[in-house]
Protein backbone atom coordinates (compact mmCIF):
# COMPACT_ATOMS: atom_id res chain seq x y z
CA UNK A 1 0.00 0.00 0.00
CA UNK A 2 1.11 3.55 -0.72
CA UNK A 3 0.13 6.86 0.77
CA UNK A 4 -2.11 8.80 -1.57
CA UNK A 5 -0.86 11.89 -3.35
CA UNK A 6 -2.69 15.16 -2.72
CA UNK A 7 -4.93 14.31 -5.64
CA UNK A 8 -5.04 10.97 -7.47
CA UNK A 9 -5.04 11.21 -11.29
CA UNK A 10 -8.66 10.72 -12.27
CA UNK A 11 -8.10 8.84 -15.52
CA UNK A 12 -10.61 9.39 -18.31
CA UNK A 13 -13.03 11.52 -16.26
CA UNK A 14 -11.26 14.71 -15.19
CA UNK A 15 -14.23 16.62 -13.82
CA UNK A 16 -14.08 15.51 -10.20
CA UNK A 17 -11.19 15.31 -7.71
CA UNK A 18 -10.02 12.03 -6.19
CA UNK A 19 -8.41 12.50 -2.77
CA UNK A 20 -8.31 9.18 -0.90
CA UNK A 21 -6.47 8.58 2.35
CA UNK A 22 -4.71 5.58 0.84
CA UNK A 23 -4.14 4.31 -2.68
CA UNK A 24 -3.49 0.64 -3.34
CA UNK A 25 -2.11 -0.02 -6.79
CA UNK A 26 -3.08 -3.66 -6.93
CA UNK A 27 -1.29 -6.21 -9.09
CA UNK A 28 -3.41 -9.19 -8.08
CA UNK A 29 -6.26 -10.48 -5.96
CA UNK A 30 -4.11 -10.75 -2.83
CA UNK A 31 -3.38 -7.00 -2.97
CA UNK A 32 -7.10 -6.34 -3.18
CA UNK A 33 -7.84 -8.69 -0.31
CA UNK A 34 -5.21 -7.02 1.88
CA UNK A 35 -6.54 -3.55 1.02
CA UNK A 36 -10.12 -4.47 1.92
CA UNK A 37 -8.96 -6.04 5.19
CA UNK A 38 -6.98 -2.89 6.01
CA UNK A 39 -9.94 -0.65 5.25
CA UNK A 40 -12.26 -2.78 7.41
CA UNK A 41 -9.78 -2.67 10.29
CA UNK A 42 -9.39 1.12 10.10
CA UNK A 43 -13.06 1.88 9.43
CA UNK A 44 -12.40 3.37 5.98
CA UNK A 45 -14.67 3.10 2.98
CA UNK A 46 -13.45 1.47 -0.22
CA UNK A 47 -13.64 2.76 -3.79
CA UNK A 48 -12.36 1.06 -6.94
CA UNK A 49 -10.68 2.66 -9.96
CA UNK A 50 -9.81 0.97 -13.25
CA UNK A 51 -9.99 3.44 -16.18
CA UNK A 52 -12.04 6.24 -14.63
CA UNK A 53 -14.78 6.40 -17.29
CA UNK A 54 -17.65 5.87 -14.87
CA UNK A 55 -16.45 8.03 -11.97
CA UNK A 56 -19.67 8.89 -10.09
CA UNK A 57 -18.30 12.05 -8.47
CA UNK A 58 -15.61 13.30 -6.10
CA UNK A 59 -13.79 10.71 -3.97
CA UNK A 60 -12.79 12.11 -0.59
CA UNK A 61 -10.95 9.95 1.93
CA UNK A 62 -11.06 6.19 2.32
CA UNK A 63 -9.07 3.56 0.45
CA UNK A 64 -8.90 3.67 -3.33
CA UNK A 65 -8.00 0.37 -4.99
CA UNK A 66 -6.48 1.04 -8.41
CA UNK A 67 -6.91 -2.13 -10.49
CA UNK A 68 -5.38 -0.74 -13.70
CA UNK A 69 -2.41 -3.11 -13.51
CA UNK A 70 -4.68 -6.16 -13.29
CA UNK A 71 -5.25 -6.17 -17.04
CA UNK A 72 -4.92 -9.83 -17.94
CA UNK A 73 -7.08 -11.53 -20.59
CA UNK A 74 -7.17 -15.20 -21.49
CA UNK A 75 -9.31 -16.66 -24.26
CA UNK A 76 -10.63 -20.22 -24.23
CA UNK A 77 -11.76 -20.71 -27.85
CA UNK A 78 -13.20 -24.16 -27.22
CA UNK A 79 -15.52 -22.90 -24.49
CA UNK A 80 -15.94 -19.48 -26.16
CA UNK A 81 -15.04 -17.63 -22.98
CA UNK A 82 -12.67 -14.92 -21.80
CA UNK A 83 -11.14 -14.63 -18.34
CA UNK A 84 -10.44 -10.94 -17.69
CA UNK A 85 -8.76 -9.10 -14.84
CA UNK A 86 -10.25 -6.15 -12.99
CA UNK A 87 -8.29 -3.57 -15.00
CA UNK A 88 -8.74 -5.04 -18.48
CA UNK A 89 -10.26 -2.83 -21.16
CA UNK A 90 -12.72 -3.96 -23.79
CA UNK A 91 -10.24 -3.16 -26.51
CA UNK A 92 -7.83 -5.71 -25.04
CA UNK A 93 -10.55 -8.36 -24.91
CA UNK A 94 -11.72 -7.69 -28.47
CA UNK A 95 -8.18 -7.92 -29.85
CA UNK A 96 -7.50 -11.17 -27.99
CA UNK A 97 -10.79 -12.79 -29.08
CA UNK A 98 -10.65 -11.76 -32.75
CA UNK A 99 -8.14 -14.40 -33.98
CA UNK A 100 -10.63 -17.06 -32.85
CA UNK A 101 -13.60 -15.51 -34.65
CA UNK A 102 -15.07 -14.42 -31.32
CA UNK A 103 -16.16 -11.09 -29.85
CA UNK A 104 -17.03 -9.77 -26.39
CA UNK A 105 -20.24 -7.89 -25.70
CA UNK A 106 -18.44 -4.59 -25.30
CA UNK A 107 -19.72 -1.07 -25.54
CA UNK A 108 -18.81 1.71 -27.92
CA UNK A 109 -15.43 2.69 -26.43
CA UNK A 110 -12.44 0.29 -26.42
CA UNK A 111 -10.87 2.10 -23.47
CA UNK A 112 -13.65 1.31 -20.98
CA UNK A 113 -12.91 -1.22 -18.24
CA UNK A 114 -14.65 -4.52 -18.92
CA UNK A 115 -15.38 -5.44 -15.31
CA UNK A 116 -17.04 -2.23 -14.09
CA UNK A 117 -19.01 -1.99 -17.33
CA UNK A 118 -20.32 -5.53 -16.83
CA UNK A 119 -21.17 -5.08 -13.15
CA UNK A 120 -23.42 -2.17 -14.11
CA UNK A 121 -25.23 -4.31 -16.71
CA UNK A 122 -23.26 -3.53 -19.85
CA UNK A 123 -25.28 -2.21 -22.79
CA UNK A 124 -23.21 -3.07 -25.85
CA UNK A 125 -23.23 -2.42 -29.56
CA UNK A 126 -24.84 -5.85 -30.22
CA UNK A 127 -27.17 -5.69 -27.21
CA UNK A 128 -30.48 -6.38 -28.95
CA UNK A 129 -29.15 -9.67 -30.31
CA UNK A 130 -27.19 -10.92 -27.28
CA UNK A 131 -28.49 -8.98 -24.26
CA UNK A 132 -26.52 -7.26 -21.54
CA UNK A 133 -22.89 -8.16 -20.89
CA UNK A 134 -23.93 -9.15 -17.35
CA UNK A 135 -26.16 -11.84 -18.88
CA UNK A 136 -23.07 -13.67 -20.16
CA UNK A 137 -20.98 -13.82 -16.98
CA UNK A 138 -20.03 -17.41 -16.13
CA UNK A 139 -18.26 -16.72 -12.82
CA UNK A 140 -16.66 -13.92 -10.80
CA UNK A 141 -13.87 -13.64 -8.26
CA UNK A 142 -14.67 -11.02 -5.63
CA UNK A 143 -13.35 -9.84 -2.28
CA UNK A 144 -16.19 -9.15 0.14
CA UNK A 145 -16.10 -6.81 3.15
CA UNK A 146 -14.84 -9.57 5.45
CA UNK A 147 -11.63 -9.74 3.41
CA UNK A 148 -12.48 -13.12 1.89
CA UNK A 149 -11.74 -13.80 -1.79
CA UNK A 150 -14.74 -15.72 -3.11
CA UNK A 151 -15.22 -17.62 -6.36
CA UNK A 152 -18.79 -16.68 -7.24
CA UNK A 153 -20.91 -19.04 -9.35
CA UNK A 154 -24.63 -19.84 -9.57
CA UNK A 155 -24.00 -22.98 -7.51
CA UNK A 156 -21.57 -21.78 -4.83
CA UNK A 157 -22.68 -18.19 -4.18
CA UNK A 158 -26.09 -17.79 -5.85
CA UNK A 159 -27.00 -14.56 -4.04
CA UNK A 160 -23.77 -12.80 -4.91
CA UNK A 161 -23.90 -14.20 -8.43
CA UNK A 162 -27.30 -12.57 -8.87
CA UNK A 163 -26.40 -9.25 -7.23
CA UNK A 164 -22.95 -8.60 -8.69
CA UNK A 165 -24.33 -8.91 -12.22
CA UNK A 166 -26.18 -5.61 -12.46
CA UNK A 167 -25.80 -4.36 -8.89
CA UNK A 168 -22.53 -2.51 -9.44
CA UNK A 169 -19.67 -2.35 -6.92
CA UNK A 170 -21.78 -2.35 -3.76
CA UNK A 171 -21.25 -6.00 -2.76
CA UNK A 172 -17.47 -6.30 -3.08
CA UNK A 173 -14.41 -5.73 -5.23
CA UNK A 174 -14.42 -7.96 -8.30
CA UNK A 175 -10.88 -9.01 -9.16
CA UNK A 176 -11.76 -10.93 -12.32
CA UNK A 177 -14.59 -12.55 -14.20
CA UNK A 178 -15.22 -15.15 -16.85
CA UNK A 179 -17.54 -14.11 -19.66
CA UNK A 180 -19.07 -15.82 -22.63
CA UNK A 181 -18.09 -14.60 -26.10
CA UNK A 182 -20.19 -14.31 -29.25
CA UNK A 183 -19.29 -15.98 -32.53
CA UNK A 184 -18.92 -12.72 -34.43
CA UNK A 185 -15.90 -11.93 -36.60
CA UNK A 186 -17.39 -9.22 -38.80
CA UNK A 187 -20.41 -6.95 -38.83
CA UNK A 188 -22.12 -4.33 -40.94
CA UNK A 189 -22.21 -0.97 -39.24
CA UNK A 190 -21.27 2.64 -39.07
CA UNK A 191 -22.91 6.03 -38.80
CA UNK A 192 -25.03 8.14 -41.12
CA UNK A 193 -25.25 11.84 -40.26
CA UNK A 194 -27.92 14.40 -41.17
CA UNK A 195 -28.35 18.14 -40.74
CA UNK A 196 -30.35 18.71 -37.56
CA UNK A 197 -31.17 22.40 -37.86
CA UNK A 198 -34.71 23.68 -38.07
CA UNK A 199 -37.29 20.91 -38.25
CA UNK A 200 -34.83 18.50 -39.87
CA UNK A 201 -33.55 16.97 -36.65
CA UNK A 202 -37.01 16.27 -35.29
CA UNK A 203 -38.03 14.69 -38.59
CA UNK A 204 -34.98 12.40 -38.60
CA UNK A 205 -35.81 11.32 -35.05
CA UNK A 206 -39.46 10.74 -35.95
CA UNK A 207 -38.52 8.53 -38.88
CA UNK A 208 -35.91 6.74 -36.75
CA UNK A 209 -38.55 5.87 -34.14
CA UNK A 210 -40.78 4.48 -36.90
CA UNK A 211 -37.86 2.53 -38.39
CA UNK A 212 -36.98 0.84 -35.07
CA UNK A 213 -40.39 -0.87 -35.14
CA UNK A 214 -39.40 -2.69 -38.34
CA UNK A 215 -35.85 -3.97 -37.68
CA UNK A 216 -34.82 -7.45 -36.46
CA UNK A 217 -33.09 -8.12 -33.14
CA UNK A 218 -29.86 -8.78 -35.06
CA UNK A 219 -29.65 -5.01 -35.57
CA UNK A 220 -28.79 -2.70 -32.68
CA UNK A 221 -28.89 1.06 -33.21
CA UNK A 222 -28.87 4.45 -31.59
CA UNK A 223 -29.37 8.04 -32.66
CA UNK A 224 -27.25 10.94 -31.41
CA UNK A 225 -27.76 14.69 -31.65
CA UNK A 226 -25.28 17.45 -30.85
CA UNK A 227 -24.06 20.85 -31.94
CA UNK A 228 -20.46 20.40 -33.03
CA UNK A 229 -17.99 23.16 -32.17
CA UNK A 230 -16.51 25.08 -35.05
CA UNK A 231 -13.08 23.51 -34.52
CA UNK A 232 -10.42 22.91 -37.20
CA UNK A 233 -9.71 19.36 -36.02
CA UNK A 234 -13.24 18.29 -37.01
CA UNK A 235 -14.20 17.22 -40.55
CA UNK A 236 -15.31 20.26 -42.51
CA UNK A 237 -18.92 19.03 -43.09
CA UNK A 238 -19.48 18.84 -39.31
CA UNK A 239 -17.88 22.06 -38.06
CA UNK A 240 -20.40 24.25 -36.28
CA UNK A 241 -23.30 22.09 -37.47
CA UNK A 242 -26.18 20.67 -35.49
CA UNK A 243 -25.92 17.02 -36.47
CA UNK A 244 -28.27 14.09 -35.92
CA UNK A 245 -26.59 10.72 -36.56
CA UNK A 246 -27.94 7.19 -36.66
CA UNK A 247 -25.44 4.49 -35.64
CA UNK A 248 -25.96 0.86 -36.66
CA UNK A 249 -24.44 -2.53 -35.81
CA UNK A 250 -25.82 -5.56 -37.64
CA UNK A 251 -24.46 -9.11 -37.66
CA UNK A 252 -26.09 -10.15 -40.91
CA UNK A 253 -24.70 -9.81 -44.41
CA UNK A 254 -23.61 -6.56 -45.99
CA UNK A 255 -26.41 -6.89 -48.54
CA UNK A 256 -28.92 -7.42 -45.75
CA UNK A 257 -27.58 -4.40 -43.90
CA UNK A 258 -27.87 -2.23 -47.00
CA UNK A 259 -31.53 -3.22 -47.36
CA UNK A 260 -32.26 -2.45 -43.72
CA UNK A 261 -30.68 1.02 -43.77
CA UNK A 262 -32.18 2.04 -47.13
CA UNK A 263 -35.10 3.88 -45.43
CA UNK A 264 -32.58 5.91 -43.43
CA UNK A 265 -30.63 6.97 -46.50
CA UNK A 266 -33.91 8.17 -48.02
CA UNK A 267 -34.46 10.67 -45.21
CA UNK A 268 -32.64 13.51 -46.95
CA UNK A 269 -29.22 14.98 -47.69
CA UNK A 270 -26.45 13.13 -45.85
CA UNK A 271 -23.52 14.93 -44.24
CA UNK A 272 -21.45 11.76 -43.83
CA UNK A 273 -21.98 8.03 -44.24
CA UNK A 274 -19.57 5.40 -42.85
CA UNK A 275 -21.86 2.35 -43.10
CA UNK A 276 -19.87 -0.64 -44.31
CA UNK A 277 -18.82 -4.20 -43.52
CA UNK A 278 -15.94 -4.26 -41.04
CA UNK A 279 -13.94 -6.63 -38.82
CA UNK A 280 -15.32 -6.66 -35.30
CA UNK A 281 -12.13 -5.07 -33.99
CA UNK A 282 -13.12 -1.91 -35.90
CA UNK A 283 -16.54 -1.74 -34.24
CA UNK A 284 -15.45 1.16 -32.03
CA UNK A 285 -15.44 3.34 -35.16
CA UNK A 286 -19.24 3.15 -35.30
CA UNK A 287 -19.52 5.67 -32.46
CA UNK A 288 -15.98 7.10 -32.50
CA UNK A 289 -16.10 8.10 -28.84
CA UNK A 290 -13.39 10.62 -27.90
CA UNK A 291 -10.29 8.74 -26.67
CA UNK A 292 -8.84 11.61 -24.65
CA UNK A 293 -9.59 12.39 -20.97
CA UNK A 294 -12.04 15.19 -20.31
CA UNK A 295 -14.56 16.51 -17.80
CA UNK A 296 -18.23 15.64 -18.23
CA UNK A 297 -21.55 15.13 -16.48
CA UNK A 298 -24.20 12.70 -17.66
CA UNK A 299 -27.38 10.82 -16.92
CA UNK A 300 -29.35 8.00 -18.46
CA UNK A 301 -33.13 7.59 -18.36
CA UNK A 302 -34.81 4.28 -19.13
CA UNK A 303 -38.03 4.89 -21.08
CA UNK A 304 -40.96 2.57 -21.75
CA UNK A 305 -41.20 4.12 -25.21
CA UNK A 306 -40.92 7.48 -26.92
CA UNK A 307 -43.32 9.46 -29.09
CA UNK A 308 -42.44 12.05 -31.68
CA UNK A 309 -43.72 15.02 -29.68
CA UNK A 310 -41.60 14.32 -26.61
CA UNK A 311 -38.60 13.44 -28.76
CA UNK A 312 -38.88 16.81 -30.54
CA UNK A 313 -39.07 18.57 -27.18
CA UNK A 314 -35.85 16.86 -26.04
CA UNK A 315 -34.06 18.12 -29.16
CA UNK A 316 -35.48 21.61 -28.64
CA UNK A 317 -34.12 21.73 -25.08
CA UNK A 318 -30.67 20.36 -25.92
CA UNK A 319 -30.00 21.83 -29.37
CA UNK A 320 -28.72 25.24 -30.41
CA UNK A 321 -30.72 27.07 -27.73
CA UNK A 322 -29.31 24.96 -24.89
CA UNK A 323 -27.18 26.84 -22.32
CA UNK A 324 -24.31 24.36 -22.79
CA UNK A 325 -23.17 21.69 -25.25
CA UNK A 326 -25.22 18.57 -24.64
CA UNK A 327 -24.90 15.27 -26.43
CA UNK A 328 -28.20 13.40 -26.67
CA UNK A 329 -28.20 9.69 -27.44
CA UNK A 330 -31.22 7.45 -27.78
CA UNK A 331 -30.48 3.71 -27.65
CA UNK A 332 -33.03 1.28 -29.09
CA UNK A 333 -33.57 -1.55 -26.59
CA UNK A 334 -35.75 -4.68 -26.67
CA UNK A 335 -34.82 -8.00 -28.25
CA UNK A 336 -32.57 -10.11 -26.01
CA UNK A 337 -32.34 -7.23 -23.53
CA UNK A 338 -36.00 -7.82 -22.69
CA UNK A 339 -35.89 -11.60 -22.39
CA UNK A 340 -32.94 -11.84 -20.01
CA UNK A 341 -30.50 -14.69 -19.26
CA UNK A 342 -31.26 -18.25 -18.17
CA UNK A 343 -29.86 -17.44 -14.71
CA UNK A 344 -31.50 -14.19 -13.59
CA UNK A 345 -29.48 -11.19 -12.43
CA UNK A 346 -29.97 -7.73 -10.94
CA UNK A 347 -30.11 -5.85 -14.26
CA UNK A 348 -33.37 -3.85 -14.00
CA UNK A 349 -35.91 -2.31 -16.37
CA UNK A 350 -35.87 -4.98 -19.05
CA UNK A 351 -39.28 -3.73 -20.15
CA UNK A 352 -37.77 -0.42 -21.33
CA UNK A 353 -37.92 0.34 -25.03
CA UNK A 354 -35.28 3.07 -25.13
CA UNK A 355 -32.43 4.54 -23.11
CA UNK A 356 -32.19 8.33 -23.29
CA UNK A 357 -28.63 9.45 -22.51
CA UNK A 358 -27.47 13.00 -21.84
CA UNK A 359 -23.83 14.08 -21.56
CA UNK A 360 -22.37 17.56 -21.21
CA UNK A 361 -18.72 18.64 -21.16
CA UNK A 362 -17.92 20.59 -18.00
CA UNK A 363 -15.17 22.83 -19.33
CA UNK A 364 -16.47 26.31 -18.52
CA UNK A 365 -19.85 24.95 -17.41
CA UNK A 366 -20.94 24.42 -13.83
CA UNK A 367 -22.69 21.26 -12.69
CA UNK A 368 -25.67 23.17 -11.30
CA UNK A 369 -26.57 24.56 -14.74
CA UNK A 370 -26.25 21.13 -16.32
CA UNK A 371 -28.52 19.61 -13.70
CA UNK A 372 -31.14 22.29 -14.28
CA UNK A 373 -31.22 21.47 -17.99
CA UNK A 374 -31.40 17.74 -17.32
CA UNK A 375 -34.35 18.27 -15.00
CA UNK A 376 -36.18 20.02 -17.84
CA UNK A 377 -35.43 17.11 -20.17
CA UNK A 378 -36.52 14.60 -17.53
CA UNK A 379 -39.76 16.50 -17.10
CA UNK A 380 -40.44 16.29 -20.82
CA UNK A 381 -40.25 12.48 -20.79
CA UNK A 382 -41.46 11.89 -17.21
CA UNK A 383 -44.63 9.93 -18.14
CA UNK A 384 -42.44 7.40 -20.01
CA UNK A 385 -39.53 7.10 -17.55
CA UNK A 386 -39.22 3.83 -15.64
CA UNK A 387 -35.82 4.41 -14.01
CA UNK A 388 -32.21 5.48 -14.48
CA UNK A 389 -29.18 3.71 -15.93
CA UNK A 390 -26.36 2.94 -13.49
CA UNK A 391 -23.70 2.74 -16.20
CA UNK A 392 -24.57 6.05 -17.85
CA UNK A 393 -24.90 8.39 -14.87
CA UNK A 394 -21.67 10.36 -14.60
CA UNK A 395 -20.82 12.84 -11.87
CA UNK A 396 -24.12 12.77 -10.01
CA UNK A 397 -22.93 10.67 -7.08
CA UNK A 398 -25.37 12.41 -4.75
CA UNK A 399 -28.31 11.38 -6.95
CA UNK A 400 -28.65 7.68 -6.21
CA UNK A 401 -32.36 7.08 -6.77
CA UNK A 402 -33.90 5.12 -9.60
CA UNK A 403 -31.06 2.79 -10.52
CA UNK A 404 -33.11 -0.30 -9.65
CA UNK A 405 -36.79 -1.05 -9.36
CA UNK A 406 -38.17 -1.50 -5.84
CA UNK A 407 -38.09 -5.35 -5.67
CA UNK A 408 -34.52 -5.49 -7.05
CA UNK A 409 -33.42 -2.73 -4.68
CA UNK A 410 -34.90 -4.57 -1.71
CA UNK A 411 -33.17 -7.81 -2.66
CA UNK A 412 -29.85 -6.02 -3.14
CA UNK A 413 -30.25 -4.34 0.25
CA UNK A 414 -30.66 -7.76 1.84
CA UNK A 415 -27.38 -8.87 0.28
CA UNK A 416 -25.68 -5.71 1.56
CA UNK A 417 -26.88 -6.50 5.10
CA UNK A 418 -25.38 -9.96 4.79
CA UNK A 419 -22.09 -9.24 3.03
CA UNK A 420 -21.32 -5.63 4.00
CA UNK A 421 -23.13 -4.73 7.24
CA UNK A 422 -20.64 -1.92 8.03
CA UNK A 423 -21.15 -0.26 4.61
CA UNK A 424 -17.50 -0.59 3.62
CA UNK A 425 -18.46 -0.21 -0.04
CA UNK A 426 -21.27 2.27 0.57
CA UNK A 427 -19.90 5.15 -1.46
CA UNK A 428 -21.52 6.99 -4.35
CA UNK A 429 -24.23 5.01 -6.14
CA UNK A 430 -24.24 2.60 -3.20
CA UNK A 431 -27.14 0.60 -1.86
CA UNK A 432 -28.08 1.13 1.75
CA UNK A 433 -29.13 -1.69 4.02
CA UNK A 434 -32.68 -0.35 4.16
CA UNK A 435 -32.94 -0.44 0.36
CA UNK A 436 -32.91 3.29 -0.33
Amino acid sequence: MTAAPAEFPSGYQTGFPIRPDLVVRATGAEDVRAAVARAARDGLRVAVHATGHGLPGPVEGGVLIDTGRMDSVRIDPARRTAAVGAGTTWGQVAEAAAPHGLAPLNGSSPGVGAVSYTLGGGLGILAREFGYAADHVRSLDAVTADGVLRHVTPEDEPGLFWGLRGGGHRLGVVTGLEIGLAEVARLYGGSIAFDGDGEAGAQVLRRYLEWTRTVPSTLTSSVAALVYPDAPQLPEPLRGRYVVSVRVAYTGTEAGGERLVAPLRALGPVLSDSLREMPYTDSHTIHSDPPFPHAYYGDGLMLSGLDHGRAARVLELTGRKAPMMTVVQLNHLGGALATGPSVENAVPYREAGFLLRLLSPLDGTDVRSVRALYEEVAGAVAPLAVGRSLNFSFGGGDRTGGFHDAPTQKRLAGLVSRYDPASLFGGAYGISRDGR
